[in-house]
């Protein structure tokens, strides 16, 4: 018998073009009550953990040229045509946009008999915290009459695989909400149920729910259906690398690296470590023979640990060290039934490096067939290359696209490993590194959107969304409104930026309410997250689970100026695309803010900005800021600029907000030094990551993998490289080059209107400059305090 889970099913997802499918969607799937309703399995629980199967067969006189479906599920599905993978979902959204994809299924149709065949799962109260949820329900609908044979109805066929049950936490306390393991009984389970030839008289005809409804129709009410905006998730065989150590088996050459059988005796308990050398999110399978009744663990690791004694500190050594040290985490466990060809592959991705499996047989030898994951996320393409002569900074950017990608699924996530919510401070670093390295802002959209759906009446966003429980960072709130600016600097998309002014309004709005006399914020409420700042600053007066010192009168110097901040961004916007008098109402507030700003907090007799009013704790967070707002400006910007860069009496930054700590230091003056500000970067390789960790302090650190330590990929050519959006819509281009020693730099980015390619070269004392700019794109080329001209085309300098 064939497995459900095979690796030639899965990788068929990568054919399937959804965004030329969404602009030929029938409009009647948008507009009108859906003829498909929402199916599900009788007499089951509506909302309880449980994995369910529904099929359905049909016969077709010839094999049709289109056949075009749309699908969707709660919690997720995986859809199979004649025992092959076409698609997975939905796309993760929330009940109000609740997604569903659109699928061409003619090439895996044939004449004759066909089986659609779904595999539906609710993980109840066990599900990922951003999995929003209503019932466990299944919907097919045909595009179009010829379609709608297929459409879900009680002529499809259902059944609960009953050899599931959630296994949760990942053996140490700890913030985790990604969803639990997997315990499978293959004694129990269904087999070959894609197939045609599967018998399915015994399986219970589907117990109808609702209609399909698309959203805003009139009596739209539970999942609003909209199409998803996103393509299908990139899925490519990743084999493991190496097996590093082995206990009560002989381990074949060559194993797991090549598909290679192994065999554990009966009797026996075995063991064994095996290593991707790198961090990832994969399904991950393992093919079987024999072994009836053996009992497997799998166990997902991010890094080996050592549990010192406080449950919430895990230390964690160098990533390649292994010996003496634990592997816990998220878990599956099978119990293996003794045929041939058993098969089993994860329902949702799991995320490792390393992966520790323990096997218990009974009276039968169990022999491995194979084993190996399937690499998946969202399908970005790195678009952008960069030569600076350095190994490092290559190895830099290639460690930070890791991170990007694997934060990076149906929505962005903050880690893959814990979490996999969309944060809006994480995701405006996430955002900018699409842009910058694929130029694809397909899931940069989708954050906005989501983001701004979050919105809640006092007129601040989630700080996360999708995100079951609501949590509300206010600070995050303002961060929305930077990312929506950038999306507007960016991107050429100013209809879509448009659509968001409202929204950006009542966040501002809520702001305004805490606004004193002098337009100082106080006692803003909800979390009021910064940074979790470095634990190796001096002096951390204040600092309050990452939220920022406040004085007396609940006063805080960063809370006004990322307002300052935020308040500039949206009256540029205003005065572009909104309404002027928002513009005029933006502006005044940031000329007051500014004032206040600088009569409570600058300490002249420092050259630094404080915390508070009672100047008595700074950071490098307040001065970002500061440059940033243009608190500064000329030799004054430069002093301070200096001041971030060398006065370690201030708090410090951790790899987070680094991100502002350097465009602060690039605005003052300082651009040349940016290669040599990458300790933390370089400290993070010297451990054996292979992705960048959460936050600087390594030895406690709990994610090995966060997406907002990814900046370099950004400033290596912004920054680096120089190259830099100079009007809306990336309309002009702004080069600027820091090269600091550097003699030989080039590279290029993609760009709204093609490719923006640069290359430095130095010979003797003149520097040979190429340009290329996007045909119809004209920009500015800045060069030691001169500009130059630039037009489309190529533009070359000998200076």
């Amino acid at each position: 018998m064939r497995s459900i889970f095979t690796i030639a099913a899965l990788l068929l997802c990568f054919f399937i073009s959804k965004t030329a499918l969404s602009q030929t969607i029938n409009p009647d799937i948008l507009n009108k009550q859906w003829k498909a309703t929402w199916i599900s399995v009788p007499k089951e629980p509506n909302k309880d953990y449980g994995i369910y199967h529904f099929r359905k067969s049909i016969e077709l006189p010839t094999k049709p040229a289109k056949f075009v479906i749309h699908v969707s599920a709660d919690n997720r599905y995986k859809l199979y045509v004649n025992d092959k993978l076409v698609s997975t979902g939905p796309a993760r959204g929330d009940t109000y946009y609740w997604n569903f994809e659109t699928i061409d299924i003619a090439p895996y149709l044939q004449a004759g008999k066909n089986t659609v065949a779904a595999l539906v799962w609710n993980e109840g109260d066990y599900r990922p915290e951003a999995q929003i949820s209503e019932r466990t329900a299944f919907i097919l609908q045909g595009d179009t009459e010829k379609e709608e044979v297929l459409n879900t109805n009680d002529t499809w066929k259902s059944i609960r695989n009953k050899a599931y049950h959630p296994l949760t936490g990942v053996g140490y306390s700890t913030y985790y909400v990604a969803g639990p393991g997997e315990m499978l009984d293959m004694r129990e389970t269904l087999k070959d149920w894609t197939t045609n030839s599967f018998n399915d008289t015994q399986w219970l005809p589907a117990q109808k729910i609702d209609k399909g409804n698309p959203k805003g129709i009139t009596n739209a009410f539970g999942w609003m259906l909209v199409p998803s905006s996103l393509p299908q998730m990139e899925l490519k065989v990743q084999r493991l690398a190496s097996l590093r150590q082995a206990k009560g088996f002989n381990a074949p050459s060559g194993f797991p690296a090549a598909k290679t059988a192994v065999t554990i005796p009966a009797n026996t308990t075995a063991s064994m470590l095996l290593d991707q050398s790198f961090l990832t999110n994969a399904y991950f399978t393992m093919n079987m023979s024999g072994g009836d009744k053996a009992g497997i663990s799998l166990t997902y690791c991010e890094s080996p640990m050592v549990n010192v004694g406080n449950t919430y500190q895990i230390v964690k050594p160098n990533r390649n060290d292994i010996d003496g040290y634990k592997f816990v985490g998220r878990k599956d466990s099978i119990t293996t039934d003794g045929s041939n060809n058993q098969s089993f592959t994860t329902l949702a991705f799991r995320t490792f490096r390393y992966i520790l499996v323990n096997i218990t047989t009974k009276d039968q030898p169990l022999t491995i067939d194979d084993i190996y994951g399937t690499f998946t996320g969202y399908p970005f393409k790195m678009n952008a290359k960069l030569e600076t002569g350095n190994p490092e900074n290559q190895q830099i950017m290639d460690i930070g696209w890791r991170t990007a990608r694997l934060c990076a699924v149906e929505t962005y996530f903050d880690c893959p490993y814990y979490e996999q919510l969309q944060y809006v401070g994480d995701g405006r670093i996430q955002a900018m590194i699409s842009y910058y390295n694929a130029g694809d802002d397909r899931l940069a959209r989708n954050a906005i959107n989501l983001i701004d759906h979050s919105r809640i009446a006092e007129g601040l966003t989630l700080s996360r969304h999708p995100s079951y429980s609501p949590q509300i960072i206010s600070t995050f709130s303002l961060w929305y409104i930077s990312m929506l600016h950038d999306y507007w600097m960016y991107r050429n998309d100013a209809g879509f930026v448009k659509s968001k002014l409202e929204g950006a309004r009542q966040v501002l709005s809520f702001f305004a309410k805490y606004q004193q006399a002098d337009g100082s914020l106080k006692n803003v409420p909800y979390w009021k997250f910064v940074d979790w700042i470095n634990k190796n600053s001096t002096d951390q007066k204040g600092w309050d689970f990452g939220q920022p010192p406040k004085d007396g009168n609940g006063n805080s110097a960063i809370l006004d100026l990322q307002l300052l901040l935020t308040y500039q961004q949206a009256a540029e916007m205003e005065a572009k695309l909104g309404l002027p008098v928002y513009a005029q109402q933006y502006r005044a507030k940031a000329a007051q803010l500014k004032q206040t700003i600088q009569s409570k907090y600058w300490v002249a007799g420092k050259g630094v900005y404080a915390d508070t009013k009672d100047k008595d704790t700074y950071s490098q967070h307040a001065n970002s800021l500061a440059i940033l707002c243009g608190m500064t400006t000329g030799a004054n910007t430069l002093a301070l600029a200096k001041k971030l860069e060398a006065d370690t009496s201030l708090v410090q930054c951790t790899i987070y907000f680094k991100y502002y700590l350097h465009q602060a230091m690039v605005k003052g003056g300082l651009g040349n030094h940016y290669i040599n500000w990458l300790d933390v970067w370089r400290n993070n390789i010297k451990m054996g990551l292979t992705t960048w960790a959460e936050i600087s302090d390594l030895e406690h650190n709990r994610s090995d993998c966060h997406a907002w330590g990814a900046s370099p990929n950004i400033e290596f050519f912004r920054t680096v490289l120089g190259i830099d959006s100079y009007a809306p819509g990336f309309s002009k281009i702004k080069i600027e080059p820091h090269l600091g020693k550097m003699e030989n730099a080039s590279g290029e980015i993609p760009h709204p209107n093609g490719t923006v390619a640069v290359n430095y070269t130095k010979n003797g004392a003149k520097w040979n400059i190429s340009i290329n700019l996007p045909i119809k794109t004209d920009g500015v080329f800045l060069w030691k305090g001169k500009s130059y001209n630039l037009k489309g085309g190529k533009n070359t300098f000998t200076i």
